[in-house]
């Protein structure tokens, strides 16, 4: 019976305790800046949310012989070229994009950002006043087919 509630309690969330207001905006702002500077292909506010050691990473679909649990990686640079490429670069009014943070505690953070076509989880660091993503792992939803 113990066990019950108290695995109740976990899940509802009733165990955690409540993020500072202040640091869910400031994670919540750099989130936004992430996500919608890919969108208006704006490198200035992908470049200011990533940390210069970003490790951003995806699991591989299909299995890579040589390597047994393969990672597709993704470098800060490598992203801040995609961006300036446009590679994601969507009329505003085509933008369907959430952001929620899922945790923070002391320095560190975690949220969860969606497109349709990508799901990031995002590892947040904050250094003196100013939170940067420091890892990134993303799922690429399945393209819509062709009409």
């Amino acid at each position: 019976m113990i066990a019950a509630m108290l695995a109740a309690l976990l899940f509802n969330g009733a165990a955690t305790p409540a993020m500072d207001p202040a640091a869910v905006k400031a994670v919540e702002a750099v989130a936004y800046d992430y996500v919608d500077g890919q969108l208006e292909g704006d490198v200035a506010r992908v470049t200011r949310a990533l940390h210069p050691d970003l490790a951003k990473r995806a699991v591989r679909g299909k299995p890579d012989p040589d390597e047994t649990l393969a990672l597709r990686r993704m470098s800060r640079d490598e992203l801040i070229d995609l961006t300036r490429q446009g590679a994601l670069k969507t009329p505003r009014e085509q933008w369907d994009r959430s952001v929620r943070v899922l945790d923070i505690a002391g320095d560190a953070a975690v949220a969860r950002v969606e497109t349709s076509w990508f799901v990031d989880y995002l590892n947040f660091g904050r250094f003196g006043e100013r939170w940067v993503i420091v890892n990134a792992l993303w799922h690429a939803k399945p393209r819509p087919a062709a009409k």
